[in-house]
């Protein structure tokens, strides 16, 4: 088939664009500019350079490609994890909301017949059942709202079928916790603490299965699903993990208090109360596995 992935010269177009072509697909990749070009020469995908705001010149691109099918994996985060910093989520919402009703328009205006479109699991409401399923009531607030708009948008709109892959904290190449990442360079710094109880839960998900999620949601599945390795974890469980495969010294234990005023309340509130994601319904509709089941191993293997 012919897929067009915007976003593909990111941390999970990559490895995407590279997976499609080995599947035998004919891809076509969006890019900024710069070195990303090269990246998806590199994968052996089309590169096009363009710009995801600009409406007519994204449609134009996916028109040219004639794909059957467009990948969203658009994301603008930056390098370091800084959530109280001003501003620091405002290039991604953009990008979420205003990029991603321009793919929307391009992919019914290029008549492809289905959309696969990114999300994350971690916006769930931070109540109830630890681990949390589909079904569940989602947080609207903050940052959420971009991801969720979009969510709501694209499947809604009758033109196309779309899936929603909600994707689990990523780690590999090209994000914050890589070997190189922000937060793994705060881990070995002792700055990354069990706070509190460490009582909150995550889910994980390498970079390799994030793409290969892609890649069995082109003819499999409709709606939303979570996209998750199969072991939930609290922080304080997976974050002495994570230090020990960076080598690193174990992690600090800091009141709640003290990391509300370093980190602020949102992320305090993930360490203490947040939520894992079930990968039961995407598994059992779609026959996906992750290749990496757990961070346990993959924080050793992986990073």
């Amino acid at each position: 088939m012919k897929i067009f992935v915007a976003g593909a010269s990111g941390a999970i177009g990559l490895p995407l664009v590279r997976q499609l072509v080995a599947a035998g697909h004919q891809v076509t990749g969006s890019t900024r500019g710069g070195g990303g070009a090269g990246r998806i020469r590199e994968a052996g995908g089309v590169a096009v350079a363009c710009d995801v705001f600009n409406r007519g010149q994204l449609t134009e691109a996916v028109k040219q490609a004639g794909p059957d099918i467009v990948v969203n994996q658009l994301t603008s985060l930056p390098p370091k994890f800084e959530p109280k910093k001003k501003g620091f989520y405002d290039a991604n919402n953009r990008i979420r909301s205003e990029g991603g009703d321009n793919v929307i328009a391009a992919t019914a205006a290029a008549g492809a017949g289905r959309l696969v479109t990114q999300s994350i699991s971690f916006l769930y409401e931070l109540e109830g059942p630890m681990i949390k399923t589909e079904d569940e009531a989602v947080d609207r607030s903050g940052t959420h709202d971009a991801v969720l708009g979009h969510e709501q948008k694209a499947l809604e709109d009758g033109r196309f079928e779309t899936v929603v892959l909600r994707y689990g904290l990523l780690y590999g190449p090209g994000t914050w916790y890589a070997a190189d990442g922000h937060i793994s360079e705060e881990v070995r710094k002792r700055r990354l603490p069990v706070v509190g109880d460490g009582g909150g839960y995550s889910s994980f998900l390498h970079v390799e299965d994030a793409a290969s999620a892609g890649v069995v949601a082109l003819d499999r599945g409709e709606g939303i699903y979570n996209v998750t390795d199969d072991e939930p974890a609290p922080l304080a469980e997976w974050l002495p993990v994570l230090a020990e495969a960076l080598e690193a010294k174990p992690p600090r234990r800091v009141p709640a208090w003290l990391a509300s005023l370093v980190a602020g309340r949102a992320i305090v509130r993930q360490a203490t109360d947040g939520r894992g994601a079930s990968n039961a319904k995407f598994k059992a509709e779609t026959g996906w596995q992750p290749s990496i089941p757990s961070w346990r191993q993959g924080f050793f293997e992986a990073l």
